[in-house]
């Protein structure tokens, strides 16, 4: 059974994406340990569009900035991982301008979180291999909406940012494969 299972059997809303890798899993498994979206180009700049929204709100509402860093990977915290998945999670209302996070430090703090209005966001890396030295990489975003008022926020929402947000994984999964690649690569190279 997939981990991801385990945090968000049965989806409101599914995204997947998967691309070829031609390194070592664990080389795989380091490269999306070690990702950074700050490090990213074309995440902070499709973020960096998110965020305009944000800011234009703000400065219409004279409401002072609540974060003050940009949205990223590191706002997920890590549910649980093994040899071959790993799972971060978010919880939030993420329709609002500021993303309206609930903090969570733990599986278990996300698989108890039921308060009102919240979505919550499990999304896997996993690594599995395909032969002849290939490892598919796939991440898929799962969405469970705690109850009707939270869906019926979430789904426009859902509707306006998937093709962003695809786009963002797509990209994640293609900078993965460059890191690990590199990596295996270099391994290789240094072991002769």
């Amino acid at each position: 059974m997939p981990l991801i299972d385990r945090y968000v059997p049965m989806p409101h809303f599914r995204e997947r994406h998967a691309l070829d890798v031609e390194a070592s899993k664990a080389a795989i498994l380091d490269a999306v340990r070690s990702y950074r979206t700050p490090s990213d180009p074309f995440f902070r700049a499709m973020i960096g569009l998110r965020e305009l929204l944000a800011r234009i709100g703000r400065r219409l509402s004279h409401r002072r900035p609540e974060r003050d860093r940009s949205f990223g990977l590191e706002d997920f915290t890590l549910l649980e991982g093994n040899d071959e998945e790993i799972v971060y999670g978010l919880a939030g209302r993420f329709w609002r301008l500021d993303f309206g996070l609930t903090p969570l430090t733990s599986g278990t703090d996300f698989l108890g979180l039921h308060d009102p209005g919240i979505a919550k966001l499990a999304l896997n890396f996993t690594v599995r291999p395909k032969g002849g030295g290939l490892f598919q990489l796939s991440t898929e975003t799962r969405v469970f909406c705690v109850d009707a008022d939270a869906r019926a926020r979430f789904t426009p929402y859902w509707y306006l940012v998937r093709p962003i947000s695809g786009l963002i994984r797509r990209q994640t999964l293609a900078s993965i494969r460059t890191a690990s690649e590199n990596r295996s690569h270099w391994d290789i190279n240094s072991s002769v």
